[in-house]
């Protein structure tokens, strides 16, 4: 019975090891993985993860274990998983310049970096950028170096906007419009991939053409693919926004594309472009302005504004503003919170017999609903003199 034991428990750790699937991973220093590329004539495919990073898991779980990736990489690699916040990971994370996660690297036994991408890639995707690795025509490090010495063919620029786009490079943008003044048509199904994938920017020429072109992507690519392409440069467009002219920009664009919701986006735009900046009294401006064409349905936004105010602006006409908010909202549902605010900002502004009737007013509220107001207690302290 024992040696059956022996002999099942040997059956099993060779039978894991002969029918393995998945990326095969190699053990031992960077000294020896390079001796060992070296000696197998292979390039190193290194995964380079930190411990807390979700997509680093989720590839080493779903993506490494598949089959065909484990085939591919076993055969043509030498596998390396390189934890980059321990050991010798520190010190290769700055000479490879690592600075997002995952970041997947091709490097042959020199220790340079032939190619490289950064972030989470499927199945089909991750093949794929190995067999771009290993093709001296689509390798960044070989088209770069071609680049250089001037050849401006346009496989070699596709290939190159692509390796900079997957490696995060952010020139990919100006490679990829050089690529694209070769080409008389722009409408094949291999521009028209490129250009959607390519496309991070409003203020460009494939942004153009996509906006121009829009039935013609939804045709290929599904309308909702399309809708978040185009909210993704929106959010760009927004989250780069540092002068009234970008806002303006931005603007115009939701006119194209949102024509029945323009004026009401605008306006929040506009009021979260001021409140970053803490521009109040531009804030002010169009907050009132956004409110008079489109009221607020829930008092508590209206509360949160004029709070908002209360605690950061001092300017009496700016104040005002934020007291209609706070009384619109006291209108739309009459509650302790709100009441508070209209005391808190007649207060502020040296009305102290209004201020006192409203805390005297939000403090009865609270009784009733049981809510602790001992700040309003303190604010009719204030407006008493005590």
């Amino acid at each position: 019975m024992k040696k059956y034991l022996i002999l099942l428990a040997l059956t099993l750790i060779l039978g894991s090891n002969s029918f393995a699937q998945g990326i095969q991973f190699t053990q031992g220093t960077w000294k020896e993985m390079l001796a060992k590329a070296k000696k197998e004539d292979k390039l190193i495919f290194m995964d380079a993860y930190a411990e807390w990073c979700g997509p680093c898991k989720k590839m080493a779980r779903d993506v490494f274990t598949q089959k065909e990736v484990g085939d591919y990489f076993n055969a043509h690699f030498v596998n390396v998983k390189m934890d980059m916040e321990k050991g010798e990971g520190i010190g290769l994370s700055g000479d490879f310049g690592i600075q997002a996660y995952p970041t997947l690297l091709f490097i042959n036994s020199d220790g340079k970096v032939v190619h490289r991408a950064v972030g989470y890639h499927t199945t089909d995707l991750l093949v794929d950028l190995a067999g771009a690795a290993k093709d001296p025509k689509r390798n960044a490090g070989s088209i770069t170096a071609r680049y250089d010495a001037g050849d401006r063919s346009p496989e070699l620029l596709h290939n190159l906007a692509l390796a900079r786009y997957d490696a995060m490079d952010g020139t990919y943008v100006q490679i990829a419009e050089e690529y694209l003044a070769t080409q008389k048509d722009w409408s094949t199904d291999d521009n028209l991939s490129f250009i959607f994938r390519m496309t991070d920017d409003l203020d460009s020429k494939m942004a153009d053409y996509l906006m121009g072109n829009r039935m013609v992507f939804e045709g290929k690519f599904g309308k909702q693919a399309v809708t978040s392409k185009v909210d993704e440069l929106v959010q760009n467009t927004i989250a780069h926004a540092e002068t009234e002219a970008d806002l303006k920009k931005v603007e115009t664009l939701y006119a194209k594309t949102y024509p029945e919701r323009a004026a009401e986006m605008s306006g929040q735009l506009k009021m979260g472009f001021y409140a970053q900046r803490e521009d109040w009294k531009n804030f002010a401006k169009v907050t009132n302005a956004h409110f008079k064409k489109f009221p607020a349905e829930d008092w508590s936004v209206l509360n949160e504004l004029a709070w908002l105010y209360y605690e950061t602006v001092d300017s009496k006409k700016e104040l005002k503003y934020a007291l209609g908010w706070a009384k619109q909202s006291v209108k739309m549902d009459k509650n302790y919170a709100n009441t508070d605010t209209v005391a808190s900002l007649y207060y502020k502004l040296g009305k102290k017999g209004k201020a006192l009737k409203y805390a005297k007013e939000a403090i009865a509220l609270a009784k009733a609903t049981d809510e602790d107001y001992s700040a309003t207690e303190l604010l009719v302290q204030k407006i008493k003199g005590k």
